[in-house]
């Protein structure tokens, strides 16, 4: 193993580099072929490190969040169009097409995914700011705000081995789009086809340098060169998580430490539900499919399916006719279904945690008996049949709640009432996914609501939804992934909520001015500016947050609402009963709420041709006061905050949008209507 060229590499300080440590070599799980050696570093984590934080983090800081999106968009299309490149080097693994396509596919869509929330949620600014402004004093001249910046170390993620590709975008893309550069530790066994990804994306040039490093083979003493800027986030099994989340270091510097375990997730098939039903034969479907898919190593998948003692032997047979169905062998031969395990110690590991499983179960389908593979020499490769067995005492037997087999193997678990399964189900004491299949309203309420505060996510199925539905074993970025206890206690995914966990939120506070100057947006009661020029005949860069128009003032008459009601239909008793709108909660005839925000815009708006294109949205109406007639309103329009718009290919003009405080006050100055409306504003400049 000598030859270079079958050295798998790490990525570190700008340069592919191979160390001179422990050296593990890799082979094909499908054939035992030699696919190359990593040599592990013995030295220099501290310097990896540094160079992220120096080099990446600075430059990364730079760019604004939706700049670092933009940045992530082109490294994922770049990838896309290399991705048959990543599906060839995958079945090494032993992964099947439409394994693979959830991991390279599927990561690469995540990526994707980030990049619209980061665009469509974030402030385009190099920090983000948080919720509302606060008021803290009576007077209004102490406010409060959130802001979350840049943590100015590096985020460590330590991924587990079934996901090669999707496991490391799915953590780089709220990584680098909350401004933080990353070090990439794989699964050893397939960071082959990591270091693929990680070659393409270097490559391409498009991220700033340092912001991705790559370490292949061991992490050395790294940890003990994290300091309190820096984040560690973990996926894999929970007895190495928890060594490593307590780790001196990492409890002396309070370094955030992210853990998502492999759990012993369940599936519920509710009492409704009969053998006639949709659901049952979905119910089926789903459950062979976790145990199958990625040849069951996943941290999702099904390990407890909880069933009702009556429907038992029908789900047995159902599962084995199906599983036994199933065809194995190479991933690139016509037909088969299911692929390896990633290696043979992965597969020595599943039977020895089968054994423990068969103290307290029937193996009512054993996956280690003769069985045919497809494409396959001799007794070549990690290749397991799926297995199942079947647990009679599940609320008394610990062994199933307890012991994972990471493979194609699933546990039968009986039940004799909804309580009894929900119980099951939070036996497992933390699981990152669960899954319902009922035609029920009432039964899928009892159990979520039951059996929630033990998991991460839920999924309930029925044959309304199933067509559609993603599935028991599929994160999804806008939604949490992650789950209590077992599962390891932390989130990954989560929309926004992802991008935040790299980022520091720290409460500022001070006068609405001061924070309006740091914040860069507007703060009800700071100081405005005003400007003879009125502010939609200026261009997106020539506006100035804080710029304000008040208008001139219209009194309401009944004429008014006669004919707005007119116009929109809207007859409401309130509007047109003198009689009833007297002991109404009104105790008068009001204006329609909708007129006094349609008037607003005919006081504000200046009607000429100018660099205003349209209306884009109302963000945060609040109707606070009613309008009587006779009562005099009057429209103060201020810059809130301005977004940066990309132009796409086919838009005629380089935009932005640009989001206004609008208040409306009557006579007395009180409000009576507060939003914000969003307009998009042509560019002068397509660099502005």
């Amino acid at each position: 193993m000598s030859n270079s060229e079958n050295l798998i590499k790490s990525y570190v300080g700008g340069e592919w580099v191979s160390g001179d440590g422990r050296s593990d070599v890799l082979v094909n799980s499908i054939n035992d072929e030699v696919i190359g050696e990593v040599k592990s570093l013995t030295s220099g984590f501290d310097e990896v490190l540094a160079y992220g934080r120096n080099v990446g983090g600075p430059a990364l800081r730079k760019l604004t969040t939706h700049e670092r999106a933009e940045k992530l968009k082109l490294v994922a299309k770049y990838l896309m169009d290399r991705k048959d490149e990543f599906y060839r080097i995958s079945y090494m693994t032993g992964a099947t097409k439409a394994d693979s396509w959830v991991d390279i596919e599927g990561g690469i869509g995540t990526v994707f995914s980030y990049t619209g929330i980061a665009r469509r949620e974030l402030n385009n600014d190099t920090f983000v700011v948080e919720g509302n402004v606060e008021p803290l004093s009576a007077g209004g001249t102490f406010v409060g705000q959130h802001i979350l910046t840049s943590k100015e170390g590096v985020a460590l993620h330590i991924n587990a081995f079934n996901f090669p590709v999707w496991g490391m975008l799915e953590k780089i893309a709220p990584t680098l789009i909350a401004g933080v550069p990353v070090v990439v530790k794989p699964g050893t066994v397939s960071c082959y086809l990591t270091e693929a990804v990680v070659k393409a994306i270097v490559e391409s040039k498009i991220l700033p340098e340092g912001s991705l490093q790559l370490i292949c083979g061991s992490v050395g003493d790294i940890m003990d060169h994290l300091n309190e800027q820096d984040v560690v986030t973990f996926t894999g099994s929970a007895s190495t998580g928890q060594m490593l989340k307590a780790h001196k270091n990492i409890i002396a510097k309070s370094i955030p430490f992210t853990m998502e375990a492999d759990s012993l997730n369940c599936c519920i098939l509710a009492p409704d539900v009969s053998v006639e039903d949709p659901e049952f034969d979905l119910y089926i479907k789903e459950v062979a499919r976790e145990i199958t898919t990625k040849a069951g190593q996943k941290c999702t998948a099904i390990r407890r399916a909880i069933v009702p003692t009556d429907k038992i032997d029908a789900v047995t047979e159902a599962l084995i006719k199906r599983l036994t169905g199933t065809v194995i062998g190479d991933p690139t031969q016509e037909g088969v279904r299911m692929g390896a395990l990633v290696g043979k110690a992965q597969r020595d590991d599943v039977l020895a945690a089968v054994e423990q499983l068969k103290q307290a179960s029937e193996c009512v389908l054993d996956g280690f008996e003769q069985f045919k593979t497809i494409g396959v020499e001799g007794d070549k490769g990690a290749f397991m049949a799926p297995t199942l067995l079947h647990c009679k005492n599940p609320l008394t037997s610990t062994t199933p709640h307890e012991v994972e087999a990471f493979g194609p193997v699933s546990t039968l678990m009986p039940y004799d009432n909804l309580d009894d399964a929900i119980l099951l189900a939070k036996m497992g004491k933390g699981s990152l996914a669960g899954s319902v299949f009922t035609r029920s309203r009432e039964n899928a309420r009892d159990i979520i609501l039951g059996t929630a505060s033990h998991h991460g996510r839920m999924l309930v199925i029925d044959a309304e939804c199933a067509k559609e539905s993603t599935g028991h074993g599929s994160p999804l970025a806008p939604l949490v992934h992650g789950g209590p206890g077992r599962a390891g206690g932390g989130e990954e995914l989560g929309g926004a909520r992802a991008i935040k966990h790299y980022m520091q939120r720290t409460a500022i506070q001070g006068s609405p001015t001061s924070i309006m100057a740091i914040t860069n947006q507007y703060a009800p009661g700071a100081q405005v500016k005003n400007d003879p020029v009125h502010p939609f005949r200026k261009y997106f860069e020539e506006l100035e947050i804080g710029e304000s128009l008040t208008t001139h003032r219209r009194t309401v008459t009944e004429a008014d609402i006669v004919n707005f009601g007119c116009i929109s239909g809207d007859h409401f008793y309130a509007h047109f009963d003198e009689v009833a709108a007297k002991d109404s909660f009104f105790e008068k005839r009001v204006a329609h709420g909708y007129f006094v925000i349609s008037a607003a815009a005919g006081m504000f708006v200046d009607p000429g041709v100018g660099p205003v294109i349209a209306n884009y949205g109302i963000d945060n109406l609040r109707f606070v006061e009613p309008v009587a007639i006779g009562d005099t309103i009057q429209v103060k329009l201020t810059c809130k905050r301005k977004i940066n718009k990309g132009k796409k290919p086919d838009d005629k003009f380089h935009t932005g949008v640009v989001a206004w405080a609008v208040e409306v006050t009557n006579q007395h100055n009180d409000p009576v209507a507060i939003y914000d409306i969003l307009t998009l504003v042509e560019r002068k400049n397509s660099d502005a």
